[in-house]
């Protein structure tokens, strides 16, 4: 035996990422690749829609405004397509209002922006197991 431990790895934790700032997408995805997830990013809620792959998803991050549409909107259609995945809202533009819109669309998190690295990382620790 060589003392390595023949238990299989546990699969990496698929993030979907939407947000249509490039700026925010690429440092969010680039954090959680170097924190050991697999991470998915999408410009638009069209383009994430489109891919089949988004159905292997652990867990999607919204951002709550993308221009012709929200991230409530986007999580409820892929809950029509079967994917049944836990989602996080990020907004800049938090209220109560909006606090309640996502907790009854299903969203297990709300994170206002700007967040800070350890809420988001807290939160994903607590959808993703």
């Amino acid at each position: 035996m060589n003392g390595q431990s023949s238990a299989p790895s546990r699969p990496r934790a698929i993030v979907v990422i939407l947000e249509d700032d490039h700026g925010a997408r690429r440092s969010l995805q680039l954090l959680l690749q170097a924190l050991g997830f697999e991470v998915r990013a999408y410009a638009s809620p069209a383009a994430l829609l489109a891919d089949p792959a988004v159905m292997e998803a652990s867990c999607l991050i919204a951002d709550f405004c993308l221009g012709e549409t929200d991230g409530i909107a986007v999580f409820k259609a892929l809950r029509q397509l079967g994917w049944e995945g836990p989602a996080m809202l990020m907004s800049a533009y938090s209220s109560a209002e909006l606090t309640a819109r996502a907790q009854d669309a299903g969203f297990c998190e709300i994170l206002e922006k700007p967040f800070r690295e350890h809420s988001l990382l807290s939160a994903l620790a607590r959808v993703t197991g």
